[in-house]
């Protein structure tokens, strides 16, 4: 397995559509030129962008946190510019970009720095050969004040790892429950 270069990124996107949309190089500020957490092309990675829907955890039910049986009732519906996660809580939010990843890759996502340095952890399990979808992101609070997740702005950076040859079984061919996903979406059984 190699990582994968910006050159193959580009390539990857440009031409195999594999992030849509995709940022040739890094943006660290807006329009307005207002500083931000940045995103797109780096060396040897993606930086995602994070979207405008959030779910955020909320005990009002009372409710047992049951990966076998999840109750969706368990998260407040939020599309806004900003997430406030409340204390040693979590949130769901996807991915700006659309990922198509290619059968001879694996897709590894870490969080970057800024959030991570304010106690924010970004979750996100490896993306499998020919997965594709809306990554859906999990952010932790793991301090005892509310924290901010900013949307349209950079919060993983993804790798990419290339085998030296395609995988037996990918994703695609085991009819993945979560192939395909377009939203934020919960976990399925």
């Amino acid at each position: 397995m190699s990582i994968k270069s910006d050159k193959w990124i580009r390539h990857m996107a440009q031409e195999h559509g594999m992030i849509e949309p995709f940022v040739d190089g890094q943006v660290k500020k807006s329009d307005s030129g207002v500083g931000m957490v940045s995103y797109g092309l780096s060396s040897y990675g993606y930086d995602v962008r994070c979207s405008d829907e959030f779910k955020i955890f909320t005990n009002i039910n009372s409710a047992v946190v049951d990966p076998k049986n999840f109750d969706a009732n368990s998260f407040v519906d939020v599309k806004s510019d900003v997430c406030i996660i409340p204390p040693n809580s979590f949130a769901l939010a996807r991915t700006v970009e659309y990922m198509r990843i290619p059968r001879q890759v694996l897709t590894i996502c870490l969080g970057k720095s800024t959030y991570a340095r304010c106690g924010i952890i970004v979750n996100v399990t490896p993306l499998e050969p020919e997965w594709e979808g809306h990554v859906t992101l999990e952010f932790s609070n793991t301090t005892p004040l509310p924290a901010k997740i900013y949307a349209g702005e950079g919060v993983a950076q993804f790798l990419f790892l290339e085998s030296d040859e395609e995988c037996e079984t990918s994703y695609k061919d085991k009819a993945g429950k979560y192939q395909g996903q377009t939203g934020v979406t919960v976990p399925r059984l």
